[in-house]
């Protein structure tokens, strides 16, 4: 997973709620097990006409918002179905950060597996900066994980809060199998010893 440090870019407005998981990516591209290549798909209904040309009036297909890599967005974002493909759709795309009032649970959980930071502010906060964000290429924010704060294009910095597991697992780009894998030693120590205490159960202790 990709560590998340500090990050400094475009931040797209969408000014709604209940953006739910099948806005983000729709259930017909679930097929696939890989996590690069959704970012295409990405909001696939709001974004295109049925013939596949774009929606001009879309935010992510108007420039400079189609290469933004932050996402303001109203509450409830991440709702619907627990589909993880939402937040490698998000990844793949871009964006590597969420800034909203809430967020369903699952989707909450599934971004900092996926090294997506979600971030809470107040409802009034975050108008505040979708206002910013609507100027456009002069809308540049930063969002800092070590100090936790979000700059806007004023300067202006914002605190937000983050679970500390989960803030050194961004900073660190550990998501499940990193972790795991930080276990090493003792896993091979536990693997090594019960193949002399039970050789039986461990088929490759023969």
């Amino acid at each position: 997973m990709k560590a998340f440090k500090e990050l400094t870019g475009i931040a797209a407005p969408m000014d709604l709620i209940n953006i739910d998981t099948d806005m983000i990516i729709p259930k017909q591209f679930l097929k696939t097990i890989q996590r690069s290549g959704l970012g295409k798909n990405l909001f696939d209904e709001m974004r295109y006409n049925d013939d596949g040309s774009e929606k001009a009036d879309f935010v992510l297909n108007r420039e400079p918002y189609r290469h933004a890599s932050i996402l303001i967005a109203g509450d409830n974002f991440g709702c619907g179905s627990s589909r993880e493909h939402a937040p490698w759709a998000l990844e793949d795309f871009g964006i590597r950060c969420v800034i909203a009032p809430s967020f369903a649970d699952i989707f909450h959980n599934n971004c900092f597996k996926n090294g997506i930071l979600p971030i809470r502010l107040p409802e009034e906060t975050v108008n505040a900066l979708m206002e910013k964000a609507d100027r456009g290429q002069n809308a540049m924010f930063t969002v800092d994980l070590e100090r936790q704060v979000v700059v806007d294009p004023d300067g202006v910095e914002i605190s937000f809060e983050v679970d500390p597991f989960r803030k050194h697992c961004l900073l660190n780009g550990l998501d499940d199998i990193g972790l795991t894998l930080q276990k090493g030693g003792a896993i091979d120590g536990y693997e090594a010893a019960r193949a002399e205490t039970a050789p039986w159960v461990t088929p490759d202790a023969a």
